[in-house]
């Protein structure tokens, strides 16, 4: 603690008091540093970790969706099959997260309360491009654990209040921030997501059939990818998704994912029946 600290007469110590930066990161970094994830000491040798694996985003007419399977693995082995990777940032935006699982769930809650911090004292709400230029920074000081193989590579999407359109960013390990147009996918899967969404993806979507497109994404990323998991009907497990509209974020409900990962098995299986093979 530090020496100004005033712990033994019960008092808040003089940090907390004193009127200061709008970015709890900073705050912390001088305060307690040693708390921050980038500035614990690194792991030694080869760190064994869950991952989370696959999301996909992408905007239609009114905001964007965002999606996430739900499968960690530890290697070849399958560590979650319930895991989530899809959270509200706050009120009007989302992150999904691809990555070391444990520090990908630290960053998304230490960016979480960066951006309620902010609220507070200002007073009102940092703007879209804001959000994701904390994100970015935030990033970069994990850098010393990305390069040892516990890296973190969220997206980041939201609607944005002043342009009034929904926006996706996406990022690389040494927190480099590129806004994605249309749709983006990242992790293990991402590759095959990237190609499902080219070609599911149209101008004009409406809320119900962007979600249909993004389920559709990570069922062909499942396909393909061990580590993403698809929609599981024996289990009720399903992906998690959300909208984010002018109206805020919006988790999409449990059944209605259901109605619609049936949908597209029924799809593909009257397409595998009538035309002797898979359709994708």
């Amino acid at each position: 603690m530090a020496p100004n600290d005033a712990s033994t007469t019960g008092r808040l110590p003089r940090a907390f008091t004193t009127p200061g930066s709008s970015s709890f990161v900073e705050f912390l970094g001088g305060y307690a540093p040693h708390l921050l994830p980038g500035n614990r000491p690194l792991p030694t040798g080869e760190v064994q970790a869950p991952h989370g694996t696959t999301i996909v985003a992408l905007t239609f007419d009114g905001g964007v969706v965002m999606a996430g399977d739900r499968r960690a693995t530890m290697g070849s082995m399958i560590a979650s099959r319930e895991i989530e990777k899809v959270f509200p940032a706050d009120e009007f935006s989302a992150v999904g997260i691809a990555g070391t699982a444990g520090l990908a769930l630290e960053l998304v809650r230490l960016f979480q309360l960066e951006l309620e911090h902010y609220e507070k004292i200002e007073g009102a709400l940092l703007s879209l491009d804001g959000k994701a230029n904390r994100l970015a920074t935030m990033i970069r000081g994990n850098l010393g654990l990305a390069m040892q193989g516990l890296a973190v590579v969220p997206l980041f999407g939201g609607y944005d209040l002043d342009r009034s359109i929904g926006r996706i960013f996406s990022y690389d390990v040494t927190g480099g921030r590129y806004e994605e147009h249309e749709h983006h996918s990242v992790g293990s899967g991402s590759v095959f997501a990237r190609g499902s969404l080219k070609k599911l993806w149209r101008p004009g979507l409406d809320a119900g059939a962007a979600v249909r497109v993004a389920v559709e994404a990570l069922v062909d990323a499942a396909d393909d990818d061990s580590a993403t998991g698809g929609p599981d009907s024996v289990r009720r497990i399903w992906p998690v998704v959300a909208t984010l509209t002018q109206a805020g974020y919006r988790r999409v409900p449990e059944d209605d994912l259901a109605a619609v990962a049936a949908a597209v098995e029924h799809e593909r299986r009257e397409a595998h029946g009538a035309g002797g093979g898979a359709r994708r």
